[in-house]
């Protein structure tokens, strides 16, 4: 069970046309769900859903998380992420028409920016501002970031193909059957966007260790370079936006804002 009190994150108002917009519910949920299903992804199956209650029951996981196998068992949490490796390889062979949400998407909608690119670089120096404001160390670099960024993303060639992602997969979003078989789990963020993101995301969350069985190749390294600043970025700002509020594990927050801040200024060559 899961409350909207426990959410911390002040994201605003819900808007489908934006791929990062917080979207939750029956509705957003199960287009998730039925589109992995149709790409022969697996996910906690779908049992019962009533959009006018707000709530869906699933599938029970009794294997745990993958990110606590990989601690508990090495062996068994390594053969796992090996199976997790071959379930991404079918997620990011599925692609969608535009970029965006599944459920906007495959309804024939459209994203409010013009490309994933954009989008990206957007919200990257949106970010930056925001970071600035709370760290001085942002705020003394935060013109030659800017510029960074701007020339990362002037160097991104245009794509028309639009990915199917998970969009923050860490090794907590997978939780394993009784048979140790992974399933995506928190998969309201799905989308079709650029599958470098999802590969800078998985590099920051597995590590490089783990991250090594789900590197994929012919990735544009051009994205790969604006994403992984951008993401870093977004690491410093959203910590430090959250606790500002009364968030119940400050110094947490605060470990993973600075490490990222660090990692922001290598990126940037200082």
């Amino acid at each position: 069970m899961w409350s909207p009190d426990e959410d911390y994150w002040d994201a605003g108002p819900s808007d489908p046309r934006d791929p990062f917009s917080a979207g939750t519910g029956p509705d957003v949920f199960t287009a998730a769900h039925d589109r992995l299903v149709a790409a022969g992804v697996r996910t906690p199956r779908l049992l019962y859903a009533d959009t006018t209650m707000d709530a869906v029951v699933v599938e029970d996981m009794r294997g745990g998380s993958l990110e606590e196998a990989l601690e508990r068992d090495p062996v068994a949490g390594r053969a796992a992420l090996e199976l997790l490796a071959a379930e991404l390889r079918s997620l990011h062979a599925q692609e969608g028409p535009a970029f965006g949400k599944v459920g906007l998407v495959d309804n024939g909608g459209t994203s409010s920016s013009g490309s994933a690119a954009r989008r990206i670089t957007e919200g990257a120096l949106h970010h930056i501002e925001q970071a600035a404001v709370r760290d001085e160390r942002i705020a003394v670099v935060r013109e030659e970031l800017e510029e960074t960024v701007r020339r990362l993303a002037a160097a991104v060639r245009p794509r028309a193909r639009h990915t199917l992602v998970h969009g923050e997969l860490g090794a907590d979003h997978v939780l394993l059957d009784d048979q140790g078989r992974p399933a995506l789990i928190d998969i309201e963020g799905l989308m079709y966007f650029d599958v470098e993101w999802e590969h800078v995301f998985l590099r920051i969350r597995f590590g490089p260790r783990h991250y090594d069985v789900l590197r994929a190749p012919g990735l544009d390294e051009d994205r790969m370079n604006l994403y992984r600043l951008a993401l870093h970025v977004s690491l410093v700002a959203g910590p430090l936006r959250l606790i500002e509020g009364d968030f119940p594990n400050p110094d947490g927050m605060r470990e993973i804002a600075e490490s990222n801040l660090v990692r922001v200024l290598e990126l940037m060559g200082r």
